[in-house]
């Protein structure tokens, strides 16, 4: 009966058995992460610039709306096209009588014709006229729809989908052509870091990253590395789900692996405080436990498991026990 219990209760409590089990101290290679503040950007930045020279009379957009490409986000207006317009339209109206009139008089010219009482020559005449006003109404319908084109210019479209960053003009402001009218952020969203460039060897395009929040560290990639440097620093963009994008240029915590270092790691079971000294239990060849003071570094994690740091007092290859205390 006894035999058929043991292997059942070792089936059942594995990690019972296990705990009981030496650990052997080992050097182990563990990354050393560089703590900055990142910056939440979009990734394009565009602005919506005026294509018509005039006076804003309306902006349907402020900062944090919301737009999709190719949106009307302003109108501007021009007074002196309307004005050209009525110029153009009153000589259309003037021309259109006169080729009215041209054409009456060569009809005429060609009756007078059949009947031998005018000449060729002068219906040549008539009929050059009647082309001559032709070509006028022509040029001056092909203004007006230049005129009719630099209004439809008036209407301030959103280059890209986005979030609108900023907008620094008014209604009943004067515009020229190509200001802007209006910063959209778009294409996605990312952190923008700046490192010190002692630390650019280090990195890698695909490496992992913590990221802090207010419920915990998640991990995103580096995504892209910048290869040239700016005042001493190396722009990296990351990027992670779950990105808030509630506001642009928000500083966002990030933990960035810059390097690697060999440190003695032991379980956190095996290290007890006693009188503000730490200890271990270390197991002799020949079976003994005898308690040893060390001196401990920070904690880590290792394959999901809390890990302490031995800075002295304790060599690689030494066996501990758990404490029961």
């Amino acid at each position: 009966m006894r035999r058929i219990v043991l292997p059942l209760l070792v089936a059942l409590f594995p990690f019972a058995t296990m705990a009981e089990e030496p650990f052997v101290a080992n050097n182990v290679d563990v990354t050393e992460w560089k703590a900055v503040f990142g910056r939440i950007e979009a990734r394009d930045r565009v602005q919506a610039r005026s294509r018509l020279g005039g006076t804003i009379i309306s902006i349907a957009v402020s900062e944090g709306s919301k737009v999709e490409k190719g949106q009307q986000i302003a109108s501007i207006t021009d007074e002196k096209l309307t004005l050209q317009l009525n110029a153009i339209d009153a000589t259309l109206t003037s021309l259109e009588s006169q080729l009215e009139t041209a054409l009456a008089d060569l009809q005429r010219g060609e009756d007078l014709l059949k009947r031998g009482v005018a000449t060729a020559q002068q219906l040549d005449q008539l009929r050059t006229q009647v082309d001559v006003i032709k070509g006028h109404i022509g040029t001056a319908q092909a203004e007006r729809s230049v005129l009719k084109q630099l209004e439809t210019e008036g209407a301030v479209l959103a280059p890209i989908g986005g979030t609108v960053l900023q907008v620094p003009v008014t209604e009943g402001s004067v515009i020229m052509p190509g200001e802007s009218v209006a910063e959209i952020g778009g294409g996605g969203f990312f952190l923008r870091l700046a490192v010190p460039e002692r630390h650019a060897g280090y990195l890698q395009e695909g490496s992992e990253i913590r990221i802090g929040g207010d419920e915990g560290e998640t991990t995103g990639v580096l995504a892209k590395l910048y290869p040239q440097i700016e005042n001493g620093r190396v722009i990296v963009d990351v990027e992670f789900a779950g990105m808030a994008t509630d506001f642009v240029d928000a500083r966002v915590l990030v933990r960035l692996p810059v390097g690697k270092s060999t440190a003695l790691l032991v379980p956190a079971a095996s290290v007890s405080t006693r009188m503000g000294l730490d200890f271990v239990t270390v197991l002799a060849a020949d079976g003994t436990e005898t308690q040893r003071t060390v001196v401990t570094g920070g904690s880590r994690q290792a394959d999901g498991h809390e890990m302490i740091e031995i800075l002295s007092g304790l060599s690689e290859g030494e066996q501990l026990v758990a404490n029961h205390e």
